[in-house]
């Protein structure tokens, strides 16, 4: 298949599974070896035939969705975002915790792949927050529609290539060098569970003070589908919880409930609700 060809299936799949081309354009390579995979289990040898066989087959498109998956993820991706929440964040979060007699915060990382973001997390808090809130606890979850990659998350053992942006401090003192790479230590892994989860389906058991969505659904879901997801974070926070996007993202302009609480970091607050029930603005 070439680049033009799948190209082409994507701009037609792409909107019939509410996920839009403008995202998975500078990605699309790892997509279009996934789909070129699937054509030669199914016996299939262009994407036209498929477009064909998911046109008789409507059974294959949940099977198309999943192909669609895009699982580029590294520690401590965008520095700057885990050092705000670090210095800001975590800390204004935890003193309003303590405050309502609750000694734990809860996080939720959406779509965490094989586990680099909430174990970064996981990270800051122990280096740098847990200290300054002995009496608190962190616990993350992280979720994910991928099982294959769950497991490598539960397993905690990274290659140095997706290590780069991890302090060498840290490095040295939360992994154990294996032969199969470096593992972290139950000091941090402790703090982190994961589930299988698809937030298009909804919210998991729980609420949140602290939601990471970042590279997902502000990235590669279309309009609708982006404020669907919008209105499953904004319940799944508490009030004033902290909404994390990625780095160039944006809430869909008829996201309602959050205001900015860090532009550069791309970080957001749900807002108190009014007498009224809605949330105030």
């Amino acid at each position: 298949m070439t680049d033009d060809e799948c190209v082409a299936l994507l701009q037609w799949l792409l909107p019939r599974l509410q996920l839009r081309w403008s995202g998975f354009r500078p990605v699309r390579k790892q997509v279009c070896k996934r789909f070129q995979r699937r054509f030669k289990e199914l016996g299939l040898d262009t994407a036209t035939d498929y477009r064909e066989y998911l046109r008789a087959h409507p059974a294959e498109m949940p099977v198309a969705d999943y192909q669609c998956r895009v699982t580029i993820s590294r520690f401590n991706r965008d520095p700057a975002a885990f050092v705000y929440l670090a210095n800001h964040v975590l800390p204004e979060l935890g003193r309003k915790s303590l405050a309502t007699g609750s000694a734990r915060l809860t996080a939720w990382s959406v779509g965490c792949a094989s586990g680099e973001e909430p174990y970064t997390l996981a990270l800051v808090w122990h280096f740098l927050v847990a200290r300054r809130l002995p009496e608190l606890e962190l616990r993350i979850l992280g979720t994910d529609i991928d099982e294959t990659l769950l497991n490598r998350a539960k397993q905690a053992c990274y290659s140095a290539g997706t290590l780069k942006a991890v302090p060498p401090e840290w490095l040295a003192s939360a992994f154990e060098d294996t032969k199969r790479g470096s593992r972290l230590q139950p000091a941090i892994t402790d703090h982190v569970r994961f589930q299988r989860h698809d937030v298009r389906m909804g919210p998991p058991n729980g609420d949140f003070d602290l939601i990471l969505c970042r590279n997902l659904a502000f990235t590669y879901f279309d309009d609708a589908l982006q404020r669907a997801t919008a209105r499953v974070l904004h319940r799944s926070l508490r009030e004033g919880g902290a909404l994390v996007l990625g780095a160039g993202e944006i809430l869909p302009a008829r996201a309602a409930g959050f205001t900015v609480w860090s532009a550069p970091h791309a970080v957001h607050r749900k807002l108190p609700r009014t007498k009224t029930g809605g949330a105030s603005r």
